[in-house]
C-alpha cells in the first residue's frame, strides 16, 4: 500500500482539528476539554521545535561556513542574501498598499463596530504589552538593532530563541575562524558539528512523525479560543484585503522560481507544503525553521552552504508577510480613525519605517503588531487613537498572523533558492527517511 504523502497527512490533520474545534464550540464543556486534554499536544510539537532550532542552526551554520573553504564565496552568498531580502521586503510592502489603496476595507466600518471592538479590547492586556514592547523599540538608537546582534554571553543567547541574530552572529564568528587556523587543528571541532548537524536532522525527522497529530490539536486550540463571530464578519473586507496581497506574493514567488531557478513552482510549493502548513499552525517562522531547513536542503536540492545562513537570517529579518500585513493594516486604521492622514508622504514612511521594523523583529506569534505600532507612531498617527486602532484588527490578527507567517517561511525558501542557483548551489533533492539506518540498531 502506497504511503500518504506527508503533506497530506498534516492537511488532513489540520482539517480535523478546525472540525473538532468548531464541534467543541458547541458543547458547554469542549473548550475546557479542548484546553487540558487536546491543546497540551500541540505545545509539545512547537516546543520540540524550538528545542532543536539553536542546535540545528549553531550546527548548519558552522558546518556550510566550514566547508567554503572560500571566505570570498560566504561574502558573496551573504551580500546576495541581504539584497534580494530587502527588493522582496519592498514589494510585499508595495502590493499591500496598493491592494487595501485601491479596495479601502475602512469604508465599511460602521462607527458601531469601531465602539464594539474598543469596548472589548483597548484595554486588552496584549494590546497593552506589544504598546509598551513597541515603546522601548522606539526610545533605542538608530545602530541599536547591531549592538543587539553581538552577544554579550554566548550561552545565554542560545538560551533564547528570541535572540536569533545573536546566535547567527556567534556562528558564523566561529566558523570563519575555523576556516582560518590550520586545517588539522579545526578538524575535530568541524567532525562535531557534522555529526551533531546530522543527529539535529534526524530529529527533525522524528518530530515531524508527529506533526499530523499536533497540527490536530493547535488548530482545533485556535478554533475554540477565537473571538466573537459577529466581530470577525464585520473585519471580513479588511482580512480579505490582507489574504488577497499574501496570495500575490505566493504568485510573486512562484514567477521567481519559475523563471530565475527553470524550477515548477507547483513542485516547488509541493516540496514546502509541511513547512507552510506548520507554519500556519504555529504562526512562528522560529519554530518552523528546522522543518524549513530540512525541506529546503533534502527535498528541493539547496547545498548547505547556502541554506545554513539564507535560511535563519530569513526567519530574523525576512518579514514579506508581516510587512505586507503592515502596510494593509496601517492604511486601513487610517481610513477608519485618521483619514486626513493618507497622503502620499505618509505612505512612502510606511514603506520605509515597515521595511527598517522588520528586520531583526522576533519570528514568533504576535511581533507583527508591535511593528505596526512603530509603523503608525513613525506618520504621526494620534497617541489617543493608537489602542482603539489596535482593537480594531486585534480579533482578527491570529488567522492573519498564521497566513503572514507561511508567507514569511515561503519567502525564505524562495530566497534560498534564488541565492543558491546564482553561486551555482542549486543540486538534485537528496532525501533522508527517519528509518533509513534503523535496520541496524533495531
Amino acid at each position: 500500500m502506497k504511503k500518504i504523502a506527508l503533506h497530506w497527512k498534516i492537511m488532513i490533520g489540520m482539517i480535523l482539528g478546525i472540525v473538532f474545534g468548531f464541534i467543541m464550540t458547541t458543547i458547554s464543556w469542549g473548550k475546557g476539554f479542548t484546553g487540558d486534554w487536546i491543546a497540551p499536544f500541540g505545545t509539545i510539537f512547537v516546543n520540540l521545535l524550538k528545542l532543536i532550532a539553536v542546535p540545528l542552526i549553531l550546527a548548519s551554520l558552522i558546518k556550510g561556513i566550514s566547508d567554503l573553504k572560500d571566505i570570498s564565496k560566504f561574502k558573496t552568498i551573504g551580500g546576495r542574501t541581504i539584497v534580494i531580502y530587502v527588493i522582496t521586503t519592498i514589494i510585499a510592502i508595495t502590493i499591500g498598499l496598493l491592494i487595501v489603496n485601491m479596495t479601502k476595507p475602512g469604508d465599511g466600518i460602521t462607527s458601531e463596530t469601531i465602539e464594539k471592538l474598543t469596548a472589548e479590547y483597548a484595554s486588552n492586556e496584549k494590546i497593552s504589552e506589544r504598546l509598551a514592547e513597541a515603546d522601548k523599540q522606539k526610545e533605542s538608537g538608530p545602530l541599536q538593532f547591531i549592538v543587539d546582534m553581538v552577544p554579550q554571553n554566548a550561552i545565554a543567547a542560545m538560551s533564547d530563541n528570541k535572540l536569533m541574530l545573536q546566535v547567527i552572529f556567534f556562528a558564523i564568528f566561529l566558523g570563519i575562524s575555523m576556516l582560518l587556523i590550520n586545517e588539522k587543528h579545526a578538524a575535530p571541532l568541524k567532525n562535531f558539528f557534522d555529526s551533531l548537524n546530522e543527529v539535529v536532522l534526524k530529529m527533525v525527522d522524528l518530530i515531524m512523525l508527529t506533526a499530523p497529530y499536533a497540527v490536530f490539536a493547535l488548530l482545533a486550540n485556535v478554533v475554540v479560543t477565537s473571538d466573537d463571530p459577529d466581530i470577525l464578519l464585520a473585519l471580513f473586507k479588511y482580512a480579505a484585503v490582507v489574504f488577497s496581497g499574501l496570495l500575490l506574493m505566493i504568485v510573486f514567488y512562484c514567477l521567481l522560481v519559475l523563471f530565475i531557478t527553470k524550477k515548477s513552482p507547483l513542485w516547488f510549493l509541493k516540496e514546502i507544503s509541511p513547512a507552510q502548513l506548520l507554519a500556519f499552525s504555529t504562526s512562528s517562522s522560529a519554530a518552523t525553521l528546522p522543518v524549513t531547513m530540512e525541506r529546503v536542503e533534502e527535498h528541493i536540492g539547496v547545498d548547505k552552504e547556502v541554506s545554513s545562513f539564507v535560511l535563519p537570517v530569513g526567519a530574523t529579518i525576512n518579514m514579506d508577510g508581516t510587512s505586507l500585513y503592515q502596510a494593509v493594516a496601517a492604511v486601513f486604521i487610517m481610513q477608519v480613525l485618521w483619514p486626513e492622514g493618507l497622503t502620499f508622504s505618509n505612505q512612502i514612511t510606511i514603506v520605509l519605517t515597515a521595511l527598517l521594523a522588520s528586520i531583526g523583529s522576533a519570528a514568533v506569534p504576535g511581533a507583527g503588531m508591535v511593528m505596526l505600532v512603530i509603523v503608525l507612531e513613525a506618520i504621526g498617527f494620534p497617541a489617543d487613537k493608537l489602542p482603539i486602532g489596535l482593537a480594531l484588527i486585534f480579533a482578527v490578527d491570529r488567522p492573519l498572523d498564521m497566513m503572514r507567517t507561511v508567507i514569511n517561511v515561503t519567502g525564505d525558501a524562495t530566497v534560498s533558492m534564488l541565492v543558491a542557483k546564482s553561486v551555482g548551489k542549486l543540486g538534485e533533492p537528496h532525501i533522508k527517511e527517519w528509518d533509513d539506518h534503523y535496520e541496524e540498531v533495531k
